[in-house]
């Protein structure tokens, strides 16, 4: 019996991926066929989200993924799709994959669509208003941790001494979210100092309007998150 996941007979080794045989067991070894090569890539982060979100999609439109195993995945002709789907949220950082799983999923949006930009921008704008306000602290602080470490800098600065577009960038991310902006020093006075085409990029995403609705409703939370900034030095 050969010991690379194969059976073998007389004078033949079979691929247990595709059943191809070969005459030599070298031959075996270096062969790489779909399936194979799936299961190889198993353990790769884009592939395990991918296929979670296989098994949450499951869970979501009949109820239980309880007898999906990895092997059903790889077979399946969605693989590709859910495993595209999986390093896409890895490549723009998506923030909460569950959570945007469950968002596509449940607004009924094409597999085929889950990785497009427009998807992911209608979600995080959904997710900002939404989330709660210790989230999007804890992501922010968390964030500007390594910032902190990466420039030699103190983490409470990540607003106040980042370069404006980048802060731009990580807004329109959501990486900081107007929870932070609007309720600390440094958010504010950063809003101060834009200019014309930054307001613009930003802009759907701070939106004054929607914001002082959400904080008119949260009163406590923003107490707690404009405390918690100030004693970090935001």
């Amino acid at each position: 019996m050969s010991t690379l996941n194969s059976t073998e007979t007389t004078d033949t080794y079979t691929c247990r991926y595709c059943e191809r045989e070969f005459k030599r067991e070298s031959s075996l070894a270096v062969h790489v066929c779909e399936q194979k090569k799936r299961f190889q890539e198993k353990d790769e982060r884009g592939v395990q989200l991918g296929y979670q979100a296989y098994l949450k999609f499951f869970e979501y439109t009949q109820g239980s993924a309880k007898l999906k195993t990895f092997d059903d995945f790889a077979s399946s002709p969605y693989y590709k799709a859910f495993v595209k789907f999986g390093r896409y949220c890895i490549s723009i950082g998506a923030i909460d994959v569950p959570k945007f799983i469950e968002y596509v999923v449940k607004n009924n949006k094409k597999l085929d669509h889950w990785a497009k930009d427009s998807i992911y921008q209608e979600y995080l704008m959904n997710l900002l208003v939404s989330e709660r306000a210790d989230r999007a602290l804890v992501r922010a602080m968390e964030y500007s941790i390594v910032w902190g470490e990466e420039n030699h800098s103190n983490p409470q600065d990540v607003i106040r001494f980042n370069n404006p577009n980048r802060v731009c960038q990580l807004i329109t991310k959501g990486t900081l979210s107007p929870w932070v902006i609007y309720n600390s020093s440094s958010g504010m006075e950063f809003l101060s100092k834009l200019n014309e085409e930054q307001q613009k990029i930003i802009w759907e995403y701070i939106y004054p309007e929607t914001w002082e609705r959400i904080f008119s409703k949260y009163i406590a939370d923003q107490e707690y998150v404009k405390e918690m900034l100030k004693q970090a030095g935001w």
